[in-house]
This record gives structure tokens, sequence and C-alpha cells, in this order.
């Protein structure tokens, strides 16, 4: 299976090196020093089941990789534009796109009682709808705490990483069974779900939970929830992000939050959003954290300390020039 990788960092690297371990044909589309780095060396990934070496095809050009069986989109959302910009070489007449990523996905509204309602903060111009479309669309979580430690390189840090992967109508397709079963023989589980958005709640809620309160402490999960008032923050945050996820019809299973909370204390790893702030690259802002408090706004579910942190956060990003709000959002 001729399979691309769009976005090779960690998330992307992590997911690249496991479809080539299974056997694919794997491209990616990479950027500056990753992309010289994936040239010259290939691709390493550093994973508690062993280290994962493969030479996958590399470009910042999706017109020198060709047409694909199926292309696993894993940019931050901020890139989205961008994609939709390059993409179109790269599918064919039935070419499915896997959307593996955070936060609310721009597809969201699509097949539910919102079918038909655009969302222009996510999807700027409808540019992603014009350029590859729903029926092309499979929603995608993933789960792996990883990190680009330098060009080429991914560390990964726990062993529960998976790929979960869902069609936006809830149809189990033999085009997403072929995609799952080509990550998963690489060595991480990919399960298809009939429920995607419950899904992408379900990674919502660490999110955010983590996501603010790392942002506003530029600490890891372990040092940012030492404290007895920043778990108890988290677990109030958890408990609004639950109202949000039952209100859309997609309540997050299981009610253990303090155990949650508890679980996320132990990990040194610091959410993707505090390693973007970082490094100086455009947050997610909209997608984690806006989008979510919009539908709980619309949805007349109160989210105080949410609205507050989610405030506090956006101003971190904004001012160290990370993040624009749209004008749509605006």
């Amino acid at each position: 299976m001729k399979i691309c990788v769009f976005g090779a960092g960690a998330i992307g690297g992590h997911v690249a090196a496991r479809l080539a371990k299974g056997g694919a044909e794997v491209s990616v589309v990479a950027r500056g020093p990753n992309l010289a780095a994936i040239q010259e060396r290939g691709l390493t990934v550093h994973a508690p089941d062993g280290t994962l070496e493969c030479r996958p095809r590399a470009s910042a050009d999706p017109a020198e990789l060709g047409p694909q069986d199926a292309v696993i989109v894993t940019t931050k959302a901020p890139s989205l534009p961008s994609v939709a910009a390059s993409i179109a070489p790269m599918l064919g007449p039935e070419t499915p796109v896997a959307f593996v990523m955070n936060g609310i996905p721009w597809w969201y509204n699509d097949g539910t009682a919102r079918d038909g309602q655009p969302l222009p903060a996510l999807d700027p111009g409808g540019a992603l709808r014009r350029a590859i479309g729903i029926s092309r669309t499979i929603g995608g979580v993933v789960y792996s705490a990883c990190e680009v430690t330098e060009p080429g390189v991914v560390e990964v840090e726990t062993s529960d990483a998976r790929v979960i992967l869902g069609e936006v109508d809830g149809r189990i397709t033999p085009r997403i069974q072929a995609l799952s079963a080509a990550i998963a023989a690489g060595g991480i589980p990919s399960p298809v779900v009939p429920d995607i958005r419950q899904a992408v709640w379900q990674k919502l809620l660490g999110n955010l939970v983590n996501g603010p309160l790392c942002i506003l402490a530029r600490s890891c999960m372990q040092d940012t929830l030492q404290s007895p008032e920043t778990r108890e923050a988290a677990i109030r945050l958890s408990e609004e992000v639950v109202a949000i996820s039952r209100a859309e019809g997609w309540p997050i299973p299981g009610d253990a939050l303090a155990a949650r909370v508890a679980r996320s204390a132990t990990l040194r790893h610091k959410p993707s959003i505090l390693q973007d702030l970082e490094a100086g690259r455009m947050m997610e802002v909209e997608a984690m954290f806006q989008a979510p408090l919009r539908l709980a706004r619309e949805a007349g579910v109160p989210v105080p300390t949410l609205s507050l942190m989610v405030a506090l956060a956006t101003r971190a990003a904004m001012a160290a020039g990370l993040y624009a709000a749209p004008a749509e959002a605006a």
C-alpha cells in the first residue's frame, strides 16, 4: 500500500516509521532541517519496543511524490491551508485522506444535526472542503507522547501509542480497514470505531486539561500537577470538558476524573502545544482551545474554569506571536 504521511514531525515521523515497518511503501511531506535530515540519513524513531529506522521518500512538494493509495495528514492545524493548497497531486480517484490530528476537526459538523454548517475558523474559505471533500475524509485521533529530539529523530516516551480511525459517517469501510491494518502491521494498535467524534472528545479531555495548565506553568505534566491546587484545577477542567461532550451527544466514557489527573501527574511529557510554544511554532489554539469553547457557549454549558485557563493560555500564545484569531472567530 502506497501511503504518504503529510507532516513528518513527531507524530508523523512515528506513524511513518510504523507504516514502513509494516511493509507499506511510505513517503513523507516535510520541510526545513527535518526534511534535509530525512533525505540524507532517513528517519529514526526510538520507541519503548525498539528503534525503528527507515528511509521514506521525502519532499516538501507533494507533486514530487505523486498519487497515493492513502494520505495521512499529521500536520498541526495552522498548517491545514497549505495542505489544501498542495495536496491535489497525491489524490487519485479513490485516495482517502485521514486527518490524524488534535482538536475539533474541520469536518466535525458533517453527518450530524449541524450537517452543512461549515466551521470557517478551522477551514478558512472552505479550502479543505474544496480540495479534498468529505467523501475522501477519514477522521483520526492519535495517542503518542513523543518529541523530535533532533532533525530526523523522534523519541517516543510511552508504550501505549495508538491511532484511532473512523469514517465521518460512522461506517466501517474496506478503505478504513485497509489503512488500519497498514498501521497496525507496524506494531501499534489502530482500532476502527463507529463514533470517531467520541474519540475526538476523549482526546480533547487531555488537551484541554493539560495544555492550558502546562502552558501557564511552562512545565511538563508531572511538574505542573504536583501541587494540590493545580490538581484540583485539573479536575474542575475535566468536569467541564465532560459536560461539553455530553451536551454534544458524544459523552466521554468513564467518570474517574481524579484518577485520570493522577495518571497525568506521573508523566514528564510536555503537551505538544507547549512544545510548539517553546520551539516558536504556530500553536493549535483554535482547534484545541477556542473551538470547544464556542461549542460550550452554543450549548449553554457553563465552563468558568476552562474559559479562564483558555483565555490566559491564548494570551500567552498571542504574546509570543504564535496565534492570531481568525477573522471568522474574532
